[in-house]
């Protein structure tokens, strides 16, 4: 029988998780007509996953704007003229009423985000008092805070911190025409020492760059060729923000949005596929092939940082149309590190 892109790509599932997929395999997989490829998303979603089970988050800015990156996409970025105006970081007892709303509504993991290319020490701290108050309230925690040392993440771990987001954004290939200000192996480095901390991992990218079908392939064979998968692998689609250089970017196409989140799925079957940022311009009916192709959580509540969000109203009519539910939290607090 001749192999070609179509039977390889639909060959049965094997049941071991792969960390060596060739680029032309990716690519098989974007390549398969729509029907096929998200009945062999949706089958190995199925293995591993309620396939009815959506996990919450919420995202809260904790310290907006001013951050010294050129990230093309970003109105956080201080070099560029948005209507984003710099803030220092939130009070404490600012952000804990913030995760008590989300938790309230319904959120199961509580997300802070602070536009800095690095943190300090001190600021590392502030964020571990955050966490740890955060953590009093049964919440799951993540942050993301830009790059991290390992002595910065071990600070953060000690702290209850269950999950550390540092996207790899695009592929490396594509990644200097978004990013000057960060290289690709900084990104990977920051990963490795979360990672190396005992953290779990969140770690994804953005479509709607200017990539091409290559790039969306190479940078998810990146994040499954992993030594480990990412537990948690958000999938945004560019919100276009007035005064950044992808102001006026192309739109993705949402069937093609729908094949990156299905392939996504194929590629790393245990992590957790979050349908991120974009969402605001999606109607129910991209949503609902996104569930079926494989994602299984959303961010909750009406900003991503400083990006508008479904309202949690729409968000339940969805879910109930759907008949989807909230997934069980699956991490609990991180334990304390030993000494050696």
């Amino acid at each position: 029988m001749v192999i070609n892109a179509e039977t390889r790509a639909t060959r049965p599932e094997t049941p071991a998780v792969r960390h060596d997929w060739t680029l032309d395999e990716v690519l098989d997989l974007f390549r398969l007509p729509f029907n096929d490829l998200l009945y062999r998303a949706q089958t190995v979603h199925r293995a591993h996953f309620d396939a009815n089970a959506v996990q919450i988050s919420t995202l809260l800015s904790i310290k907006t704007g001013g951050c010294p990156e050129d990230c093309a996409y970003c109105p956080q970025s201080a070099h560029y003229k948005t209507s984003v105006a710099p803030d220092r970081l939130m009070a404490k007892d600012a952000v804990m009423a913030e995760a008590r709303r989300a938790r309230d509504a319904g959120a199961t993991r509580f997300c802070m985000g602070a536009a800095w290319r690095s943190p300090r020490d001190s600021d590392v701290e502030n964020v571990a008092e955050l966490v740890e108050g955060v953590k009093s309230l049964g919440l799951e925690t993540c942050a993301t805070l830009g790059m991290l040392t390992r002595a910065q993440a071990e600070r953060l771990r000690n702290a209850g911190l269950d999950y550390y987001n540092h996207n790899l954004d695009t592929s490396a290939s594509h990644y200097g025409e978004i990013i000057s200000t960060r290289t690709y192996q900084q990104r990977l480095d920051t990963r490795e020492n979360v990672r190396a901390a005992g953290m779990s991992v969140c770690c994804g990218g953005i479509l709607g760059l200017g990539e091409g079908v290559e790039d969306r392939a190479e940078l998810l064979r990146t994040l499954a060729n992993l030594p480990e998968h990412p537990e948690s692998v958000p999938i945004n689609q560019l919100v276009r923000v007035e005064g950044t250089p992808l102001a006026d970017a192309e739109s993705v196409d949402p069937l093609d949005f729908v094949r990156a989140i299905a392939v996504a799925r194929i590629l790393m079957p245990r992590s957790v596929v979050r349908l991120s940022a974009g969402r605001e311009g999606m109607s129910a009916e991209p949503q609902a092939l996104c569930f079926l192709a494989g994602a299984n959580s959303i961010f909750y509540g009406e900003r991503l940082l400083t990006t508008p969000n479904p309202a949690t109203h729409a968000d339940r009519r969805l879910f109930d149309r759907l008949g989807l539910r909230p997934m069980t939290p699956v991490a609990t607090a991180s334990a304390p590190l030993t000494a050696e």
